[in-house]
């Protein structure tokens, strides 16, 4: 199954959170917050304006981005945990 996301949506995966502190203490599963940073997998074809012109998504596929950590849907397909978010809930794009 595959999802396409509608107007201004995107759909993120959670980049893997370190398990292990700098210290080298190992944090478990159940202690870990969940990472506010994500890939993007999928976007949207943008919202439309007042008049119905579309407003074209400042995001692209592959991009890292950061979002807030209540932020979005929480969905699953096959068997991956992806977010769905509006493009504002996205508050940064991560540059390498």
């Amino acid at each position: 199954m595959s999802l396409r996301p509608l107007h201004d949506r995107v759909i993120v995966k959670r980049l893997d959170q370190e398990t292990r502190t700098a210290s080298g203490i190992v944090i478990p599963d159940s202690a870990a917050e969940k990472p506010d940073q994500g890939e993007v997998i999928a976007v949207g074809p943008g919202r439309r304006d007042a008049e119905g012109r579309r407003i074209a998504p400042d995001l692209k596929v592959g991009d890292r981005v950061l979002f807030g950590k209540y932020g979005g849907q929480t969905v699953k397909v096959d068997g991956n945990e992806l977010l769905v978010l509006r493009e504002e809930d996205i508050v940064a794009v991560v540059n390498a």
